[in-house]
């Protein structure tokens, strides 16, 4: 996983809520046994309707989506968090993220960033406006941005998830990271434990 301080960039508009993880990546995906290529089924059903949001070209290059609230609900798949990604998303900025979803992004290196449904609203309007404007989120300060439209609001993250995106740290990372530790307590256990 790579280390995440600040994502800037432009954003795509998702005006949905409840979005489930089937309609992220439908059920058919979940057979590869690779794990890229997963962005030529992001919103798989939904890119049929050549109106929807990911289709418009003015939104090409987005880096962070923005969703309504109970974003990734349903199921439990890592699929769906490398979905956004390999689409070319750093983050999701949204009200709500089932928790399942949350944990999943936190340990893939997505950014889900929790703010008021205020702020994604005005979040909203401003790419509506220009789908251009810059969005900045920064890890470390936990804070999302939409300078040109005046935009500034802080989200929760805990310190540990927050240490995690800024070391770029897997759950294999962090085990790593006591790898003094853990050869420590090999060399000095008893004989008859191995």
């Amino acid at each position: 996983m790579k280390a995440v301080h600040i994502i800037t960039g432009r954003g795509l508009p998702l005006k949905r809520s409840d979005v489930d993880t089937d309609q992220i990546i439908p059920a058919e995906w979940l057979k590869r046994v690779e794990r890229t290529g997963f962005e030529k089924g992001l919103f798989g059903t939904w890119r049929d309707d050549r109106n929807f949001v990911l289709n418009d070209e003015r939104y090409s290059g987005a880096s962070v989506m923005v969703a309504g609230s109970s974003f990734g609900v349903g199921s439990s798949r890592e699929h769906a968090v490398w979905a956004i990604q390999q689409g070319g998303f750093d983050a999701v900025v949204a009200p709500s993220f089932s928790d399942i979803f949350r944990n999943n992004c936190t340990k893939n290196g997505l950014v889900p960033v929790v703010v008021p449904e205020a702020v994604v609203q005005a979040i909203w309007a401003a790419i509506d406006a220009d789908p251009n404007v810059e969005i900045t989120v920064d890890v470390e300060r936990l804070t999302v941005e939409v300078p040109s439209a005046g935009i500034s609001a802080t989200f929760p993250m805990d310190p540990q998830t927050q240490h995690r995106f800024l070391n770029g740290l897997d759950d294999i990372g962090i085990t790593l990271s006591h790898t003094g530790a853990i050869d420590s307590y090999e060399a000095n256990r008893p004989s008859w434990l191995a």
